[in-house]
């Protein structure tokens, strides 16, 4: 009986063109779906003609493969997973291996990895990106966990990941624990970052200068064509183009309440609880939980008006300042991801190779961008690189893009059209360069009203003092802070 190299549990869309995909590349691959109709109906479609070999249990799975045995779990988040591995373990021997390709909570996959380790059993928690398409035929794949595992599954990880120009895969392991899914979850956040920044781009289009969507979407592949090249930009330009049966341009007609599954949220979480200014991503989540008060904005807009600015005279500039404005603040969304990368390593020892995950990026995945080249440049020169701001071309791309990001944010607050992404890069640009911010007042406040003591620019760090402000305090503080 031929042995199976790999295992895959759940035949989503996923997960069957990730079987399609290792098979293409050589390997065999046993599949199993909870329903069981699915494995049917997916050996007599899809994998008809190829060496996949269908089951119908765990233990035939299990069964059919090569030790060390390497399953791959394609299942929803959460408890999902769980059972599925629970389900698996009876079956398994030491050194076996768990995949867990789904878009886990990073630390879940650290907690299974523990406990898997517990018993002998290698755990890898990968990110998978690309979508339907990426998936089938080399998606970006982003694995961590137990690190004796990677030898084992790292051919068939790379093989199947989508290329770079020069050939490398967009497949490298990045750590131990959860690191993976971690690097996976920001990811997500960068691009609901970008997704929010280009809405902000259309909308200023659509609203400040009424293009219509046949004119945006030629501005938008012409704009693909430069420093923005991507693949967001890219099916921005499609969708703008594409026209509905009545030759009505489609994306006018889709109800404005946007969906999330919420790895921005826990990307935005994930800052708060390390204390990284994600700012520009934390606004992309928000502006999507305000999309989808539909009804209140509504009922809003006829009690509080909609401002319904124009301007006039102006449409070339504006749209070459909306570009650079664009540009900016995607290079301030991946600073503030990169910033969230460096607080992770801390605060895991995880030690992340900040180049190396660019390059993960480069292709494959929703944020691939001809950009990254440029971040994964910036670490090869200088590894120890604190943030992307102080490389010397990001430096220069936000100083060229300044006046045109001001412009912007500027009349899109006179004209009332919300860009809260730009508006939050910008500001935190300028907060970020700023020697002296006013947070000596704050701190002050808060000695005054608790207590809470205070640092002293004229003594050394650490050292907290506390001022009985009304006469009536006394010397009794509340504990420091952290800063």
């Amino acid at each position: 009986m031929t042995k199976a190299d790999i295992g895959l549990i759940g035949l989503a869309v996923m997960g069957q063109n990730l079987v399609l995909n290792m098979d293409d590349h050589g390997y065999t691959v046993a599949v199993f779906n909870r329903t069981t109709s699915k494995v049917d109906r997916f050996m007599a479609n899809e994998a008809q003609g190829t060496k996949v070999i269908g089951t119908h249990s765990q233990q035939e799975l299990v069964g059919t493969l090569k030790r060390p045995r390497k399953i791959m779990l394609m299942v929803k988040a959460g408890w999902p997973v769980d059972a599925a591995i629970e389900q698996l373990v009876p079956f398994l021997e030491k050194g076996d291996i768990i995949i867990d390709g789904g878009n886990s909570y990073y630390k879940d996959s650290t907690r299974r990895m523990h406990e898997l380790q517990e018993k002998g059993i290698l755990f890898v928690g990968t990110g998978v990106s690309g979508g339907e398409e990426g998936a089938r035929f080399g998606p970006s794949i982003m694995p961590g966990g137990a690190a004796e595992a990677w030898p084992h599954v790292k051919p068939i990880l790379q093989d199947i990941a989508a290329k770079v120009e020069d050939g490398t895969p967009c497949c490298d392991w990045l750590g131990e624990e959860g690191s993976g899914h971690f690097v996976k979850m920001v990811h997500n956040g960068i691009e609901y970052g970008d997704m929010q920044l280009i809405n902000e781009a259309y909308d200023l289009m659509s609203h400040a200068l009424g293009l219509q969507p046949g004119e945006m979407s030629d501005i938008f592949a012409a704009w693909n064509e430069g420093k923005l090249s991507s693949y967001l930009i890219e099916i921005t330009a499609d969708i703008l183009a594409y026209r509905d049966e009545e030759g009505d341009p489609l994306v006018e007609k889709i109800l404005d309440t946007a969906g999330q599954k919420g790895t921005g949220k826990w990307t935005a979480a994930s800052a708060l609880d390390m204390g990284t200014p994600l700012t520009l991503i934390g606004e992309a989540v928000f502006a999507r939980f305000l999309s989808a008060l539909k009804e209140e904005r509504v009922a809003a807009s006829k009690e509080l008006g909609s401002p319904a600015g124009k301007l006039e005279g102006e449409t070339a500039e504006f749209i070459d300042d909306i570009r650079e404005a664009l540009y900016a603040s995607k290079i301030i969304s991946y600073t503030q991801g990169y910033m969230l990368f460096r607080a992770a390593s801390k605060e895991y020892g995880w030690n992340l190779a900040y180049g190396n995950i660019a390059l993960m990026w480069r292709e494959g995945c929703i944020i691939r961008a001809a950009f990254l080249d440029k971040i994964k440049d910036a670490y090869d020169q200088n590894p120890a690189l604190t943030n992307l701001l102080l490389d010397p071309y990001f430096k220069e791309q936000v100083e060229n893009a300044q006046d045109s990001w001001r412009r912007v944010v500027a009349k899109a607050v006179r004209l009332g059209i919300p860009v809260p992404a730009m508006s939050s890069a910008l500001a935190f640009f300028d907060g970020y360069r700023r020697e002296r911010l006013p947070a000596n007042l704050l701190q002050a406040q808060r000695d005054y009203f608790g207590a809470h003591t205070y640092e002293r620019l004229d003594a050394p760090r650490g050292e907290f003092f506390h001022t009985d402000w009304t006469g009536r305090g006394g010397d009794v503080t509340s504990t420091t802070y952290d800063a």
